[in-house]
């Protein structure tokens, strides 16, 4: 049993445990006469308690009404209790009249019974309903902190070791004897190069500040990478662009694409000997936003079924989007790896 599961149970059982001996308490207090009927009358209530309200909690979560909840969710929620309340109040009373646990000398009908059963009863349940909302609220929200910590921690994490794969041989060193080939030949060339560097590694340097980047921004990162890379592979690197204007805008992950674009040049064109494409794509599917990054190569699971670039993009997007976004690699039939995430769309491309 889940451990949730156990510490509701406790929680039902031990409250409604509470409610019964504090009926108990108060008797003892007044000097009322505890007598058989009433002990009995007492263990009705209580077993019929935690029968409805387990009831109520199974209707709220077929129903899908923990919360928050909004708009007609709250009427819903209202029916329910409503219901739970009359039906507490029907059976209880129609068990105390076939048991008869009650005074003869100040008997009153079914109809009596049952509207001072509902008077009496309804509030114990509502008590009930608002401790269980209350105690959600209160997991959501330390649910939501977590989360918060983890997609901190995460892009902290990330922009550590994006800084690393940056000043590492594979690309730091590559692209300084580039630029010290280019001083003599093409001094111009050479000056913009480090620009470019200078801008992967500035932009490197600030990812963990924000949560999310225009698609804009992040291209033009990608942009002058993929211009170092080219100095470095010339005409065995060839890049292409499919670009929907109406996407610059989107919100992406900061460095998420910059990370597609190293592994594709890393694990794929570096390993071809005659190099290959790389073919960025961005536009609206499906009321979605999707972002595809497309290699010349083989993807193989085996050999990197952890790579830094999958398992770091595949958390950011479930930290950041839960279920409505999601990354996927595969194998294409014409000798091309494919990276696809698909994102929820913003607004404010709508807008234009």
């Amino acid at each position: 049993m889940h451990k949730n599961q156990i510490a509701y149970w406790w929680c039902q059982i031990g409250g409604w445990t509470f409610y019964g001996l504090t009926l108990f308490f108060f008797t003892w207090v007044f000097h009322m006469q505890l007598t058989t009927m009433f002990a009995l009358r007492i263990l009705l209530d209580v077993s019929l308690g935690l029968l409805f309200t387990h009831l109520l909690r199974l209707a709220i979560l077929k129903l899908n009404l923990l919360p928050p909840i909004f708009g007609r969710q709250w009427i819903f929620l209202f029916s329910v209790a409503l219901f739970t309340c009359i039906a507490y109040s029907f059976i209880s009373s129609t068990i105390v009249e076939w048991l008869r646990l009650y005074d003869p000398k100040i008997k009153a009908t079914i109809p009596e019974r049952f509207f001072l059963n509902v008077a009496s009863d309804s509030p114990i349940i509502l008590v009930w309903l608002s401790i269980y909302y209350i105690w959600h609220y209160f997991e959501n929200t330390r649910n939501t902190k977590i989360d918060s910590v983890k997609m901190e921690s995460l892009v902290k994490e990330l922009q550590l070791k994006t800084i690393k794969s940056h000043i590492n041989p594979h690309f730091i060193f590559n692209a300084l004897n580039s630029i010290r080939a280019l001083v003599d030949e093409n001094p111009e060339r050479a000056r913009t190069a480090i620009t470019e560097l200078s801008n992967i590694l500035r932009s490197s340097m600030q990812a963990e500040k924000t949560e999310t980047s225009t698609l804009e921004k992040e291209l033009n990162i990608v942009k002058d990478y993929l211009e170092l890379e080219q100095i470095r592979f010339e005409d065995r690197l060839r890049v292409e662009y499919v670009i929907d204007e109406d996407t610059l805008d989107q919100q992406v992950p900061p460095m998420m694409l910059q990370t597609l674009v190293e592994n594709a040049i890393k694990h794929g064109i570096s390993k071809q000997l005659n190099g290959g494409v790389v073919k960025i794509c961005s536009d609206f599917t499906d009321d979605h936003h999707e972002l595809v990054v497309e290699n010349t190569g083989s993807y193989n699971y085996e050999n990197n079924p952890d790579g830094f670039g999958i398992a770091s993009t595949t958390s950011r997007l479930k930290l950041l989007y839960g279920n409505n976004a999601s990354f996927s690699i595969k194998n294409l039939s014409n000798g091309i790896v494919q990276a696809k995430v698909i994102l929820p769309v913003t607004a404010l491309s709508f807008s234009k």
